[in-house]
C-alpha cells in the first residue's frame, strides 16, 4: 500500500486541507478501481467501510493478490469534515455557498468532443485511451475559484481514468440501495446483489451534475455523438448508499467491505475464485419512478412504514400530528414500491420530503435527486 497526501487550496491564509489516497497494486494496471467514502462528510457508514476495506486490501496486497490498480480515498471531503454549526456536523452542504458537495461537477462532454473529433479510429481500446486523455486534459484546464471546486477537481482527477468508480454514501434512515447510469445496469447487477440492495435506481441523467455522472455520462454521450466509431463504456460509476446515518458498526462495515472485495474479485482487480453472487433482492428500476412522500401538514412525524417495507399506492407512510389541535393528517405512498429511505427528523413543516418509494413506472422528469 502506498499512501499520499494531495494538498487542496487553502481555506484561508495559512490554513490548508488535504486528501489521503491509498494505492494498491501496480500503477497503470487494469482494471483500475477508484473507491471513495463520505463525499457527504457527515455520512459515516462509508467511512468505516473504507477503514475495513483498507485492511482487507493491504492483506490481499501482501499476498500478491491485487491484480489491477485500486485507489481508496477513505474520507473524500476534508472541507465538510471540518464544518460544525452549534455543535452539529454539516457535511452535505458547503457552508461558504450552500452548494451540495455532490452536485455541480463539470459537464465535460462538449469540449471533450471537440478534442477527439477527427481522431477516433476503428480500434475501440485506442478510442478509450484517446477519450481518457481528453477528459484529463479538460480537467487540468479547469480553473477552480474556491476550495470546494479545488477538491472536486482533485477527486475527479483521481477517478477519471478508472474503469470502475464506487462512491460510498448513506441516507438519513435507509436500506441498502444504489444509483447508476442506465447503461451500467448489467455491470453493477452483481454488486447490487452482493450488498443486499433493496432498490437499484437507473438514470441517464439525474440532474445537478453529481460526482458519479461526471464520470459515466461522457462515455454514453460520446458514443451517441460518434456512432461511426466504436466507443466502449469506459467508466462504470455508481453511488452506493450504505443504509442510514446511524448504521455505523464494525459488523456492518466488515460486511460492506467483504461485498466490495467480492465484486472487485469478480471483475478481476483481485485474484481469487469468483465469488458466488446471491439472488438479488430487487430488480433495477428507473430513478424517475422513485417518488417522494410529502408531509401534508406541519407537525409531529409518526412513521407507520419502515424502511424496506413494500407498499401500495395510498398506503399510509406516516401520521402527521398537530401538537396544538390534535388533528392527524396522513402521508400516503404515491405509488407501489419499496420504501428505501426516510428522514431522521420527527417534526416537519408542510411539504417536507418524508420518505422515498422506489416504484416501477417512470413519472417524474427534470431534476430527480433531492437537494
Amino acid at each position: 500500500m502506498k499512501t499520499e497526501q494531495i494538498a487542496l487550496s487553502p481555506l484561508a491564509p495559512g490554513a490548508g486541507l488535504s486528501l489521503t489516497v491509498h494505492r494498491f497494486g501496480e500503477a497503470g494496471a487494469r482494471p483500475r478501481v477508484y473507491v471513495q467514502a463520505s463525499l457527504h462528510a457527515d455520512e459515516i457508514p462509508g467511512m468505516i467501510a473504507a477503514h475495513h476495506l483498507r485492511e482487507r486490501l493491504a492483506a490481499l496486497e501482501a499476498e500478491g493478490k491485487i491484480k489491477g490498480e485500486i485507489l481508496l480515498v477513505p474520507s473524500a471531503n476534508p472541507i465538510g469534515l471540518a464544518q460544525r454549526v452549534l455543535g452539529g456536523h454539516i457535511g452535505r452542504f458547503n457552508l461558504a455557498d450552500g452548494i451540495n458537495f455532490n452536485r455541480g461537477y463539470p459537464y465535460l462532454v462538449p469540449k471533450v468532443a471537440e478534442r477527439i473529433k477527427g481522431k477516433l479510429t476503428a480500434d475501440p481500446q485506442a478510442n478509450v485511451r484517446l477519450i481518457r486523455e481528453a477528459l484529463r486534459a479538460e480537467l487540468e484546464s479547469w480553473e477552480t475559484s474556491n476550495p470546494a471546486e479545488a477538491m472536486k477537481k482533485a477527486l475527479l482527477t483521481l477517478a477519471v481514468e478508472a474503469d470502475i468508480v464506487l462512491d460510498m454514501h448513506c441516507d438519513s434512515e435507509a436500506v441498502e440501495h444504489l444509483y447508476t447510469h442506465t447503461r451500467s445496469a448489467d455491470e453493477f447487477a452483481p454488486l447490487s446483489a452482493l450488498i443486499g440492495a433493496r432498490a437499484y435506481l437507473l438514470a441517464d441523467e439525474s440532474g445537478d451534475e453529481p460526482f458519479d455522472e461526471a464520470l459515466s455520462r461522457p462515455w454514453a454521450e460520446l458514443a451517441d455523438r460518434f456512432k461511426d466509431h466504436p466507443i466502449p463504456f469506459g467508466c462504470h460509476s455508481t453511488t452506493l448508499e450504505f443504509r442510514g446515518e446511524r448504521d455505523v458498526s464494525h459488523e456492518l462495515a466488515r460486511r460492506d467491505a467483504a461485498a466490495l472485495v467480492a465484486y472487485m474479485t469478480l471483475r478481476g482487480a483481485i485474484a481469487g475464485e469468483p465469488p458466488q453472487v446471491p439472488a438479488p433482492l430487487c430488480q433495477p428500476t428507473p430513478l424517475a419512478a422513485s417518488e417522494p412522500v410529502l408531509a401534508p401538514a406541519t407537525g409531529i412525524v409518526v412513521f407507520e412504514a419502515q424502511v424496506g417495507d413494500q407498499v401500495k399506492a395510498g398506503d399510509v407512510i406516516a401520521d402527521i400530528v398537530d401538537p396544538h389541535s390534535g388533528a392527524v393528517s396522513q402521508a400516503t405512498s404515491p405509488c407501489d414500491g419499496v420504501v428505501f429511505a426516510r428522514i431522521a427528523l420527527r417534526f416537519v413543516t408542510q411539504g417536507t420530503r418524508l420518505a422515498k418509494v422506489a416504484g416501477t413506472i417512470a413519472r417524474r422528469t427534470g431534476k430527480l435527486l433531492s437537494a
